[in-house]
């Protein structure tokens, strides 16, 4: 068995941040996958070829699941999540797209209403990456709120979306919400044979972060832009407020598939592995 040093020493603290890493990039790797993708054919990509750069990322994306799935990177359950990721993900973009929040400068055959249909493939990484981290992490939560409070909120966070353009933005008021549903609440993950704790809003905070950066890659190789801005512009920080809010929206959405294990016990309890967890209430 692998020598796994104290976390009192400096060997100990690298070792987990390592393995941490490690298990995050691998979660993530549809997302960092299509942001290579991006990356690359902003470089290569001439106007003057026959394949549209949106329409090779739909293939691309595509092409990236067919293999996650064939070499079981991905499982069936986390495929559903990507499914409906996309679907609610594409709805967000059609009417964002045609409010005028953000826009797809360049040209693509394969689009709906002004839409490429690879962006729904973005929304499908998130999804992707929370539906992978519960399984690779073994992760738990406790205390969790009901569930019709847990997907009350994600409901109106999803309507708030939308309905902003056309009354109060209640954004504040949903802030508020998901620190008094979810400030007691644990997430609860195992990085090798240790078990750790994060509260579930910094752990949103800290996923919310993360994709600021992401949305700049995409801004920067022209991929999207947001309203005013122009390239190479940073995103505004308060996208990551948006994120933030977004990622409830995501996590309940991946609960209707893949389910989250109730912490009991202490925290040194035998591990195991769960193939339908479930959730736990107040």
């Amino acid at each position: 068995m692998t020598d796994i040093a104290p976390l009192t020493t400096f060997r100990g603290i690298i070792q987990l941040l390592f393995h941490f890493g490690l298990k995050q990039a691998s979660a993530c790797i549809f997302g960092i996958c299509l942001l290579i993708a991006m990356i690359l054919t902003r470089m290569i990509w001439q106007e003057s070829w026959a394949l549209a750069r949106y329409d090779a990322l739909l293939f691309i994306a595509i092409a990236l699941q067919v293999l996650f799935l064939k070499t079981g990177i991905e499982t069936i359950s986390e495929a559903r999540v990507i499914l409906l990721f996309h679907i609610t993900g594409t709805a967000m973009e059609i009417f964002k797209v045609h409010a005028g929040s953000w826009s797809y400068p360049d040209p693509s055959i394969i689009r709906i209403y002004d839409v490429p249909l690879y962006t729904g493939f973005m929304y499908a990484a998130v999804g992707s990456y929370m539906a992978r981290v519960v399984r690779l992490f073994d992760m738990e939560m406790a205390p969790f709120p009901p569930l019709w409070l847990h997907y009350g909120l994600a409901t109106l966070v999803y309507i708030n979306f939308f309905s902003h353009h056309f009354i109060i933005d209640i954004r504040y008021f949903l802030f508020a919400a998901t620190i008094i549903l979810y400030g007691r609440t644990q997430i609860w993950f195992r990085v090798r044979r240790r078990w750790l704790w994060m509260p579930l809003p910094l752990a949103a905070f800290f996923s919310s972060f993360f994709l600021w950066i992401a949305e700049n890659i995409g801004t920067a190789t022209g991929t999207w832009l947001y309203s005013g801005q122009s390239a190479f512009e940073m995103v505004r920080f308060a996208k990551m407020g948006a994120w933030y809010l977004l990622l409830y929206v995501s996590f309940a959405t991946v609960t209707l598939v893949v389910r989250v294990t109730p912490r009991e016990g202490a925290e040194n309890r035998p591990m195991r592995r769960y193939s339908r967890p479930r959730f736990t209430k107040t």
